[in-house]
């Protein structure tokens, strides 16, 4: 498994985060609905909850309630995280993305098998925004309330997002 950091600055409509998103590239092994069932359990361990399933919005958006994990299960996709002057990313089965509270991601396109499980920290609920200018002034109070993580959803409680983003809190 490789940890990649990125960190995307407030592009006037996405705010981002002072928190970097962290990719955990192959992450796992297991794939189709087994990985699915997998991911979720492994998440629920770490209280990551209000899971879903499905793929990334085609369009950027951002959550300014609470943190997002997404775990990729099948298939393939280029996202587009951190707005419009973010980057342009490839993700894969076994890849587990930590996406911090503000910070923009947009599916650019993905294959026909392309499947994600999603779920927040203390299962959280979460909103979504779209960068308009009318949303920012509460979504930045929004962002800066959001509770500090108890655990990673991937790692647990001593490591990933707990290290790396203790640093910065």
């Amino acid at each position: 498994m490789k940890i990649e950091t990125y960190l995307f600055k407030d592009d006037g409509l996405i705010p981002n985060s002072k928190y970097p998103l962290i990719i955990y590239k192959n992450a796992f092994s297991k794939r189709g609905k087994e990985a699915g069932s997998w991911l979720e359990k492994h998440f629920e361990s770490n209280n990551w909850t209000n899971s879903w399933r499905n793929g990334v919005f085609s369009y950027h958006h951002y959550h300014s309630i609470s943190h997002e994990v997404l775990g990729i299960y099948e298939g393939s996709a280029t996202l587009f995280l951190g707005g419009e002057k973010g980057q342009k990313l490839l993700v894969s089965a076994g890849d587990i993305i930590v996406i911090p509270a503000g910070v923009g991601h947009k599916n650019l396109g993905s294959s026909n098998d392309f499947k994600v499980i999603g779920a927040y920290p203390n299962g959280m609920d979460y909103d979504i925004l779209r960068g308009k200018p009318e949303e920012r002034k509460q979504a930045d109070q929004n962002i800066e309330n959001v509770p500090f993580p108890d655990s990673d959803p991937f790692l647990g409680k001593s490591e990933g997002l707990r290290t790396l983003w203790s640093k910065i809190r």
